[in-house]
Formats: structure tokens, C-alpha cells, sequence
């Protein structure tokens, strides 16, 4: 028997995601043949990306969906290419469940193999660019990628990699006799490829800020309930234009990319992130998105004046942001100058979004990671697994219907009754909007006292002469643990060690003051923006 209370809210789930994405302009009114087209294909397909661009065909053939060096390419350019290729990679020997490891910047081969993989039901690989060569051996050896597609610039990275796997390049010349994606989408059949047997997985890696990245591995989103918690807390709209600066490898970049076939956006995208380039580019299209990591704010703020008055914005509607901390002080800056328009989201790999920080959050508070969106409950529980009230900080919890299927080596994150671990401790405070106080294993017991580095960090980050700041954790004789802060200045000298110290213990207990004070030149940090504190001594 059906329970009506569940049954109603179903329905009310179902009211919201019908509204919410017909707000943002995706249920518009089309031709009825193309309707009919694009119902047929996602009944068939799935949520797959593979069917995203699909449905874009259909919807929007002649809308641009891509700029990149190389020029643009529409929706219908992007579906026949990407079936062409997925021809071509078959003629290689690649079928459903091989896997294919995708070393590549931002540009449109990088998504065209994504697609490629999908509609041929090979896992795709997203490789780190910062990789070395052994780091890249492991990893492709360890995920089990028989194919490697490649930018030229890191051919030199290859040596190790065994000759089992095939080598395609993806930006560049011949790479060595190396068949091209341009090679194989020209010389292939454009015909729709069949729907695979298996559905693609994506594997994503995890930052390794702390130690290996390990493979996290996605399957496709069972629903739209995700996409439209995000279109809830995010004022995306369709046919928008979108600068992509973030790194697409990384799952914050990934999800970009699928709202953008979603929304039929138009993503423009540069190899190399530059900040004046990339301001230029959010000028030359009036682009109403930009998509980034926090640091490339920082980079773009501290443009000279001269530079930085050249660019006004007028269209940019929307900042999102994620991968990283979000600085408070940074926050404020832009919005300042560019207008109310950040929208900053947490969550990690194994757990998708858990909450977004609109600007009217931000303003109230420009620490606060923000909300949950519809559809994502949190949990905070002490070391007992006991809920813990306002206020009061707990290890994170989520439910969201969009955790990960699982590490590829075995194993998974912590769950709780259906909540999964962040790895984050954090609370909520009177308003409802939620804070991250550090990651779990971060803190530290410093003479019987807890102590949150990330606390301590952003205060030493809000001082008016610190660019950035950082702080671990360091064994200790008498205290057991101390911190340590890493410190980048604006000026070198406008500070020294006793200044930190004394401005920690005026704001916070004088036990979280720094035991010792290192000042950098810029701090490790990982391509979307993380500090590497492995890397910090």
C-alpha cells in the first residue's frame, strides 16, 4: 500500500523540480517534432552526458555551445563530432567498460573525449595537469586506462607509461605519429553511435592535498533533483554564456560542464588561466557566468589598478565558485567592486555541493559556506555520533542523493543512517547559515585544548597586510601539538612573527596562537586552488 505521506511528497519534489527548471527557461516551448526528439532521447538515454548533448542537439542545433582557440562549435557540431569520435575510438579497440584516461587543459577536445567515452560506455579517466610522470604511470596503471588522451605539451610526462596504453593526442601536432582527436573525428563515421550495453562512469580524483589522490568514481545523476537544488540557491538561465576558467579535470569544473549542455550554454574557454585574459574574455561575449576557484579572484584583484579599471563586467550576473576556501576578505573585495554576484559552494568529490553561499549570505557573513540547497540535509554529531545543537561544532554529515558510488582501489567514506562523511567539522549558527571549521583530521589537541587551524588561518588572513595565510599542526614536547602559520604579505617586512602572534591573542584564546611564523613568497596549492599542506614545513 502506498503511504500518502510519501506519495505527497513525491509529488511536491516533483512540483519543485518542474518549477525551478522551468524557471531557469529548459522547459521552453520548442517545434513539436523536436519535443517529441528530445523526450524519445532522454527516455532512451538516460542522464547521461551523452544524452545532454544529445537533447542540446536537438534543442539548439545552431547555438554555439563551445569558443575556444580554435574557434566555436554548435550543439550540433559537438553531438556529430563527439559520435565521430566515439567511431573512431571503437576503431582502436576501445568498448564499454575500457577506460580512457583524459590528460588535457581547457579546450574542446577535452570535453569531446568526455562525451566520446560516454556514448561509447568507457569509463572516463580525469587526469590532474599538474601530474609528473610517475604520479601520471600510477595512476593511469592503477584505474586500469588502456587509452591516454593527451596534450602534446605533456608528452615528455609519457616515458613511463606502459606501450599497452594508447596514446591520442588531444591538443597539439602528431605527437610523435600519435593519432589526433581531429584525425579520428575527420576520418569517422558521424553516424549516432548504439547506446552501450554499460553506462560510463567518470572517474574524478581526489585533491591530495594530503596525501595519493584516490579515484572517485561517479555514475550518471539518477534524476534532476540535484540540478535543480543548484538552479534553486544559483539564478542560472538558459541560452547564458559561461567563461570557464576552473580546471574542467576537476569535479567542480565537471559539473559546469554538464549544467552548461543543460542550460545550452555557450562556454568559452583558455588553455592556461591568465587573469586579464580571462577578464577580457567576461567583457568581449557579456558573459553572464563566470566559473572559477577562488585563488583566480585573488590573482584577478591584485592586477595592477591600471589593469584592473579596464574591465567593467556590466553583464556578469553570476560568480560561482568552489575547490577551495573561500577567504572572507576576498568576498567582499569583489563584490565591492564587481557587484553582488558570488555564489560559493562546499562540498567535496565524495559528496557533491552540501551547501551555497548566495550573496545575500556572504554579506551577512562573508565566512559562511552558506546553505543547503533543496533536497541536502546535514548532520553534525560529536565523536559519539550524537547530534549536536547551534552553535555548537560537529563532525558533517550529508544526505543529498548525489554522493559518490565509491573509491575505485575499494572502500568508501564513513556513513551515518544514510549520511555520508565530508571529512569536515562544522556548525550552524542562529540564522541557519553553516560554517566549516576544518577538516576532521586537521585539528589539533594543543595542551589539552582543540584547536581548528582553519580558524586561526582565516583571522591571520584578515589582517589588511596578509595576502594569504595558512596553518598546520606540528608535534610537540610540552604542548603535544602547536600550530605553525604560513604567511604571505603584501609587502615584505610589514610584519613580523611577534605581530602575528600578539593578533592572534588579541581576537582569539591566546592557546591558538602560533608557536612559530614562516613568511612565503605564495603559498603550495594545487590547480584548483588548494593548499598542499604536505608541502608546508
Amino acid at each position: 500500500m502506498i503511504d500518502p505521506r510519501e506519495a505527497a511528497g513525491k509529488i511536491s519534489d516533483l512540483g519543485f523540480q518542474l518549477k525551478t527548471l522551468g524557471d531557469t527557461g529548459i522547459l521552453g516551448v520548442m517545434r513539436p517534432d523536436r519535443t517529441i526528439r528530445a523526450l524519445l532521447t532522454t527516455a532512451r538515454g538516460g542522464t547521461t552526458p551523452a544524452t545532454a548533448i544529445r537533447v542540446a542537439a536537438i534543442k539548439h542545433p545552431d547555438r554555439v555551445s563551445i569558443v575556444d582557440e580554435l574557434g566555436s562549435l554548435t550543439f550540433d557540431q559537438l553531438d556529430g563530432r563527439t559520435d565521430a569520435l566515439a567511431h573512431g575510438m571503437a576503431g582502436l579497440g576501445v568498448a564499454a567498460g575500457d577506460g580512457i584516461g583524459i590528460m588535457c587543459r581547457n579546450h574542446r577536445g577535452f570535453l569531446e573525449a568526455t562525451l566520446a567515452a560516454s556514448k561509447l560506455g568507457a569509463d572516463a579517466l580525469l587526469l590532474n595537469t599538474m601530474f609528473s610522470g610517475p604520479q601520471l604511470a600510477e595512476v593511469v596503471e592503477r584505474e586500469g586506462a588502456g587509452v591516454l588522451v593527451f596534450d602534446e605539451e605533456f608528452e615528455g610526462l609519457l616515458s613511463e607509461l606502459p606501450d599497452s596504453v594508447s596514446r591520442i593526442v588531444g591538443f597539439g601536432g602528431e605527437g610523435g605519429g600519435h593519432p589526433t582527436l581531429e584525425s579520428l573525428i575527420s576520418s569517422s563515421d558521424v553516424a549516432e553511435v548504439e547506446r552501450p550495453e554499460s553506462e560510463s562512469r567518470i572517474i574524478l580524483l581526489t585533491s591530495g592535498t594530503t596525501g595519493a589522490p584516490k579515484g572517485a568514481q561517479r555514475g550518471s545523476p539518477g534524476g534532476l533533483a540535484g540540478i535543480a537544488g543548484l538552479f534553486d540557491r544559483i539564478p542560472h538561465r538558459a541560452g547564458e554564456v559561461m567563461v570557464m576558467p576552473a580546471p574542467l579535470f576537476h569535479s567542480w569544473g565537471l559539473i559546469n560542464t554538464v549544467l552548461s549542455l543543460t542550460l545550452g550554454a555557450t562556454v568559452v574557454l583558455d588553455r592556461h588561466f591568465e587573469p586579464a585574459q580571462t577578464m577580457r574574455r567576461v567583457d568581449q561575449y557579456s558573459a553572464d557566468v563566470l566559473v572559477a576557484v577562488p585563488v583566480m579572484l585573488q590573482r584577478i584583484l591584485e592586477l595592477p589598478a591600471e589593469v584592473l579599471d579596464q574591465f567593467r563586467a556590466d553583464n556578469l550576473k553570476i560568480v560561482t565558485l568552489s575547490g577551495s576556501a573561500l577567504p572572507g576578505g576576498l568576498a567582499t573585495a569583489w563584490m565591492d567592486r564587481f557587484g553582488d554576484n558570488i555564489y560559493n559552494l562546499y562540498g567535496s568529490t565524495e559528496v557533491s555541493f552540501v551547501t551555497i553561499a548566495d550573496p545575500v549570505d556572504l554579506r551577512q557573513d562573508p565566512a559562511t559556506a552558506g546553505r543547503p540547497p533543496h533536497g541536502t540535509s546535514i548532520r553534525l554529531v560529536d565523536k559519539d555520533g550524537k547530534d549536536v545543537g547551534p552553535g555548537e561544532t560537529g563532525r558533517v554529515f550529508v544526505s543529498n542523493g548525489m554522493t559518490f558510488d565509491g573509491y575505485t582501489g575499494g572502500g568508501n567514506k564513513e556513513t551515518l543512517d544514510g549520511f555520508m562523511s565530508s571529512g569536515d567539522i562544522g556548525h550552524f549558527d542562529s540564522r541557519g547559515l553553516f560554517f566549516v571549521d576544518g577538516r576532521d583530521d586537521e585539528m589539533i589537541v594543543s595542551g589539552g585544548e582543540n584547536v581548528f587551524p582553519a580558524e586561526v588561518e582565516d583571522l591571520i588572513a584578515s589582517h589588511p597586510d596578509v595576502v594569504e595565510a595558512a596553518a598546520v599542526g606540528v608535534d610537540d614536547e610540552t604542548f603535544g601539538q602547536v600550530l605553525w602559520a604560513f604567511v604571505v604579505l603584501r609587502e615584505q617586512g610589514a610584519l613580523d612573527e611577534r605581530d602575528v602572534r600578539e593578533f592572534v591573542k588579541s581576537n582569539l584564546a591566546s592557546f591558538k596562537a602560533p608557536r612559530q611564523v614562516k613568511f612565503m613568497a605564495e603559498l603550495p596549492r594545487n590547480a584548483t586552488g588548494k593548499i598542499l599542506k604536505r608541502a608546508l614545513s
